[in-house]
């Protein structure tokens, strides 16, 4: 009997029990789990996309009407008794006329242009017709004839929104089933809506406005827009960048590259990692308490936004930089120093610009998640109503009250009115379009400074 014989393998000619052409029982049963793995994973990706999907359908359905906007064409007759009744055109005298009178003037032309186009208003009323003009209008009316008071007496074409409601039943949020039950709308007001759109004086476009106008009152839904809160993310954006960008690096590079390795280091690493890991909104006390009470840093501005995300920001910066000097091969190093470089310049000659991919991706990367963050901004006061756009950056600008578009979007969304809900959705997918772009420039960043070995 031979060695192969004794160990159990068949002799020369002896017919082979198994082959690795055929599966034995332990195969197929190998087998029979990786598919079933694979099988879970494909249900995994494919159930996170659906989610994906609906949540991106949800609110492009919902708020890609926000875009629009349903406006009223008319002419109106500037009269000169009525808005400058001392008739000198003195702009502080003609000032004295509130936007009641121009809400009068617009009512009584409104109503005017209708009998003389012959659309019949069977069942409603002047008040009712009144209704239709957004109560932004008047004060927009008011300012050009103050800018330029030899407008008065002339005939104008007035182009202004149209109220809520009117914009909503256009859009199909509002429907008859519902002004049936609905104090600010009327049936009859949408039959009028109907023979106003036929003769061309309603109509809805483009609303460029959305992305420029300041927020409006709960009274002029229509009227408002995401003008301040988009200034006042760009502000917060770029303060942040300034604070955490060179910081971070830098203690990036030190940690991994010159600091001993003692209890001292392995302290800061555990607080680093912690704080990246503490909810958005301590990070609002903290700022509530350092920047506003004690320091006496304007609320709401966005300075202070910036200050608190920054320290949001920072650990995820310092943790994401490290990763990518670790990422680079020990032999680079120890090509550069046995070659007569110094530690110095082996760092940032050779190890920084290979490590500057991963660095610049992780830090917008991290930018980006800082720029949804909305609870550590609504504790510094960032949800108040600002109205007036903040000044330049070189103008004092930072430190003027301002909003952000994630708090934007809160303050519409806890808003009663079905037309802020609407705008909400809108302010998110201007949200998404921001993070989009900050991780386009990720890639093409990477792909820029990449260096391969």
């Amino acid at each position: 009997m031979s060695d192969a014989t004794a160990n159990g393998i068949p002799a020369s000619g002896a017919p082979a029990k198994s082959s690795l052409l055929t599966q034995d029982a332990l195969m197929r049963k190998r087998n029979a789990a990786e598919a079933r793995f694979k099988a879970y994973g494909i249900a995994a990706i494919a159930l996170s996309l659906s989610v994906l999907f609906i949540m991106l359908w949800t609110i492009f359905t919902d708020g890609v009407s926000a875009f629009r906007q349903a406006s009223l064409t008319f002419p109106v007759t500037l009269d000169a008794e009525r808005l400058d009744p001392e008739g000198n055109r003195n702009p502080e005298e003609m000032a004295r006329v509130t936007t009641i009178g121009y809400t009068n003037l617009l009512n009584d032309a409104l109503v005017a242009h209708l009998a003389a186009e012959g659309i019949s208003t069977e069942g409603v009323d002047d008040g009712d017709i009144a209704d239709f003009i957004s109560r932004g209008t008047p004060a927009e009316l008011r300012d050009q004839v103050l800018a330029d008071p030899a407008l008065l007496g002339q005939t104008i074409t007035v182009s202004g929104f149209a109220s809520g409601r009117i914009d909503g039943y256009l859009k199909g949020r509002v429907t008859r089933e519902t002004a049936a039950v609905d104090t600010n709308i009327s049936v009859e007001q949408l039959d009028l809506a109907d023979r106003m759109v036929e003769a061309g004086i309603l109509t809805s476009g483009f609303n460029w406005r959305f992305l420029t106008n300041p927020d409006a009152s709960d009274q002029r839904p229509e009227m408002s827009g995401l003008g301040v809160a988009i200034i006042g993310s760009a502000y917060m954006m770029l303060l942040v960048a300034i604070f955490t960008l060179p910081m971070g690096i830098a203690a990036s590079i030190y940690l991994e590259e010159f600091a001993p390795k003692n209890r001292w280091t392995d302290l800061i690493e555990v607080n680093i990692s912690n704080l990246a890991a503490v909810p958005s909104i301590v990070y609002g006390i903290l700022g509530l308490a350092v920047f506003i009470n004690f320091a006496g840093f304007p609320q709401s501005s966005s300075l202070v936004g910036a200050l608190v995300i920054s320290l949001m920001t920072l650990p995820t910066i310092i943790i994401a930089a490290r990763a990518a000097i670790r990422a680079v091969p020990p032999s680079i190093r120890d090509a550069a120093l046995g070659v007569g470089a110094s530690k110095m310049q082996t760092v940032f000659h050779h190890v920084l610009p290979l490590a500057a991919p991963g660095i610049l991706t992780g830090t917008i990367l991290g930018l980006a998640t800082a720029l949804g963050e909305t609870a550590p901004l609504l504790l510094i006061g960032m949800v108040a109503f600002v109205q007036n756009y903040p000044a330049g950056p070189f103008d004092g600008g930072m430190l003027d009250p301002a909003t952000a578009l994630p708090v934007q979007v809160y303050s519409w969304a806890s808003r009663s009115d079905p037309a802020f809900i609407e705008r909400s959705a809108g302010a998110i997918i201007v949200l998404l379009a921001f993070l989009v772009v900050m991780n386009i420039i990720a890639i093409v960043l990477r792909r820029r400074f990449e260096r391969r070995w």
